[in-house]
């Protein structure tokens, strides 16, 4: 479940503050107002027109040095030089779901993690369920939406790219751009250093291989890899549910890590 406004894993109860020595307890969203605060991130004027950020967001073309746009990726970028910059302590962990709260405008889920360091275009443009994760380096450029289902994982240096440019080499030289939004599904494994293009839609359940640059549409329930990305394995989704519920079981007795194996053996088919 999306939380509307903040991470409620940490914030439904008071957490304390970054400051070890403070007394007073705090929830994300009066420590991202504290943060806000100390480090004079970019303020965004209301007023500033929305015109050019509408079309952007709409898949249409843009002027990227408009005003409203420069001051918002100036905004993520001072913010995510904090985060990138944060430690491993549980002050600073806490700060860095806080960061996030910024970074993001709040929508992301339930035990969300991003490992530093992490760079994105606009944060805000970025929707996560629950309990996704996203190794060292990855890359989302969120000109246009990005939505990532519950439970998927992103390997290190994925590179989730929303940004386009015109083909015709006058017109892209005059700075028009455009974008295509991109959707990952619940439950899906992207490896490390895999490409995802714009305008892209991957299925629940999918894995990409590493290095795979993803081009096209991806099924739910497939194995994919290469460039550009193909379909090599096609998964049943009923027979990894009943493997699943054998696996439960063997969890309930303890014995989860007796005789199971990462690749299950019933369930890969060639397409």
């Amino acid at each position: 479940m999306l939380a509307s406004t903040v991470n409620t894993d940490l914030a439904s109860t008071p957490n304390t503050t970054a400051n070890s020595s403070d007394k007073a307890t705090m929830t994300i969203l009066e420590l991202a107002a504290k943060l806000e605060k100390e480090h004079g991130f970019v303020q965004i004027d209301p007023e500033l027109d929305t015109y050019q950020k509408e079309r952007m967001i709409a898949a249409k073309t843009y002027d990227a040095m408009d005003t409203r746009l420069v001051a918002e990726r100036q905004r993520v970028r001072e913010i995510m030089t904090v985060y990138n910059a944060s430690q491993s302590s549980p002050e600073e962990l806490l700060k860095r779901q806080a960061l996030l709260h910024l970074i993001t405008g709040g929508k992301f889920g339930k035990s969300c993690w991003i490992e530093p360091p992490f760079n994105c275009d606009y944060g805000t443009n970025i929707t996560m369920g629950d309990r996704v994760y996203m190794n060292f380096n990855c890359v989302v450029l969120d000109v246009a939406p990005v939505s990532i289902g519950d439970g998927t994982l992103l390997a290190s240096h994925v590179q989730v790219l929303t940004a386009a440019h015109p083909l015709n080499p006058f017109i892209r030289a005059q700075g028009i751009e455009y974008a295509q939004p991109i959707t990952i599904g619940k439950n899906v494994w992207v490896g490390g250093g895999a490409i995802i293009c714009p305008g892209v839609t991957i299925g629940d359940g999918v894995t990409i291989g590493a290095g795979s640059v993803v081009t096209k549409n991806v099924p739910p329930f497939t194995i994919v890899a290469g460039n550009p990305a193909k379909i090599i394995r096609v998964l049943s989704k009923e027979e990894c549910e009943r493997e699943n519920r054998e696996f439960e079981i063997r969890k309930a007795e303890g014995k989860m890590f007796d005789d199971w194996t990462p690749a299950p053996k019933q369930t890969l088919t060639m397409p």
